[in-house]
């Protein structure tokens, strides 16, 4: 990938993360007939959290909101050379604790199936935020290897 199209496809996780903070990561319900299965986004979920954990949603709202972000703009600090390459390290540790977040849902997707009480299903969301995820992954993995 070259430099530019990596600026810009950072620049473009900017719009694509908070797209995939709205989107269904899943639907769950009791899976009966004339009962639809409620979606669950990361807002959604953090909205419900903040209601009955405060300390839980404060670590979602870590992982899912703030540090995908704040990677995302650092990383976009350094490619418009705003910032010094040694925040890189820093920045890499942060899209490493949004890819825990990934890791949860997936989790509790497991979980909720193997329980076998109601239904849960993927939704498009989920494959929306990991791919935003591994994408600022990959793009801080390559500004680690350019040479200076």
């Amino acid at each position: 990938m070259s430099n530019s199209a990596a600026k810009y496809t950072n620049l473009a996780l900017l719009i694509l993360f908070p797209i995939a903070w709205i989107a269904p990561l899943m639907r769950a319900g009791l899976g009966l007939p004339f009962f639809g299965l409620d979606e669950i986004s990361v807002v959604s979920g953090l909205i419900s959290l903040w209601q009955s954990d405060i300390f839980l949603a404060l670590i979602v709202t870590l992982f899912a909101i703030i540090a995908p972000m704040a990677k995302t703009i650092g990383l976009a600090l350094i490619q418009f050379g705003h910032a010094s390459h040694r925040w890189l390290p820093a920045i890499s540790a942060l899209g490493r604790l949004a890819m825990a977040d990934v890791f949860l849902i997936a989790l509790y997707v497991v979980i909720a199936k193997g329980v076998g009480v109601g239904k849960v299903e993927t939704a498009w969301g989920l494959y929306l935020f990991t791919a935003c995820v591994l994408v600022s992954l990959t793009i801080s993995r390559l500004e680690k290897s350019r040479p200076r």
